[in-house]
């Protein structure tokens, strides 16, 4: 039987995310089906149909669909559900929203947060904030999981040539309504998608040493900005900065971490990256186990220096 990946898109375009998902699920086998569940996405659907390695796209398009409201989607995934042997999506936030609901609707247990894969029955995932991992076996007939991005390497977006099926959605539940979204705009990269981010913690003091230290540093690397929870706690800047086990997992090719301390929480979002650089006046800081790279001093004028190196 089939695989079917649940999509990560915006109507318009599919998200990196789902390409990761897509990786995992050619672990699990070679007939692998996308659905997209939105309205008027037929673009979307159309960017699916080349992804390397599906060989089926299900476009669902309904009204209430648009917003990718959990219940309205999971009832779509659960009408589909027994079609397949194994059903993924990104651990996102939409795809820790839908899918336990489709797992308790199909009455299976979900498996949450995979790294890896080792047969079609059994998956490795972390546990106790990224500090082991777990190789977990289900006996579920259909293998409910969400997939940790960061831990498979993208599928091409293109190599591929496959149909594009409708498929009728389920009635709107009537739970929930979409109100408003205000989305937070930015010229910079986005942080889960970003190949170098700069982030700061509680160090930085304040919001405005955010602006005036960090963002020059930011702009001469191309980075995004990140933080770490204290950092936003504080109010210091937006929560969809965040890196952590509560934020955005990131594994980026470089990560700087200035004036972060290296809590357990904030360094199960960001060990994975390929070279991390860290800046901190506590030389005991346990940020510098993890770091690549590690300066001892202060910020304040470690990263003003390091910026006018960068601009030689």
């Amino acid at each position: 039987m089939a695989i079917l990946v649940v999509a990560e898109h915006d109507n318009k375009t599919v998200r990196k995310a789902t390409l990761n998902t897509v990786a995992a699920a050619r672990k699990l086998g070679s007939d692998i089906h996308v659905l997209i569940a939105g309205h008027q996405a037929g673009e979307a659907a159309k960017a699916a149909a080349v992804i390397s390695g599906v060989t089926k796209v299900l476009h669902a398009d309904a009204p209430h669909l648009a917003e990718f409201l959990a219940e309205n989607v999971a009832a779509l995934v659960v009408s589909l559900a027994k079609s397949y042997t194994h059903i993924l999506a990104p651990a996102t936030s939409n795809g820790k929203n839908v899918m336990p609901r489709a797992a308790g609707l199909l009455d299976v247990q979900q498996i949450s947060d995979i790294s890896g894969v080792e047969s079609a029955d059994t998956f490795v995932r972390p546990i106790y904030a990224g500090n082991a991992l777990a190789t977990v076996k289900s006996k579920d007939p259909i293998k409910v999981i969400t997939v940790r991005t960061t831990a498979f390497d993208a599928v091409s977006a293109t190599g591929s040539n496959a149909p594009v099926e409708a498929v009728q959605a389920p009635q709107d539940a009537g739970f929930s309504a979409f109100v408003s979204r205000e989305v937070s705009k930015s010229e910079r990269p986005e942080l889960t998608a970003a190949k170098i981010i700069v982030s700061g913690g509680r160090g930085m003091g304040s919001g405005e040493n955010f602006t005036k230290v960090l963002e020059p540093l930011a702009d001469r690397l191309g980075a995004a900005m990140g933080a770490s929870r204290a950092a936003v706690d504080a109010g210091f800047v937006p929560n969809d900065w965040q890196v952590g086990q509560t934020g955005k997992i990131v594994a980026p090719d470089l990560y700087v971490a200035v004036g972060i301390s290296g809590a357990i929480q904030h360094l199960a979002g960001m060990k994975d990256s390929r070279v991390i650089v860290a800046i901190n006046k506590d030389e005991e800081a346990p940020i510098f186990q993890v770091a690549d790279f590690g300066v001892v001093g202060d910020l304040f004028q470690l990263v003003p220096s390091l910026v006018e190196e960068l601009k030689k």
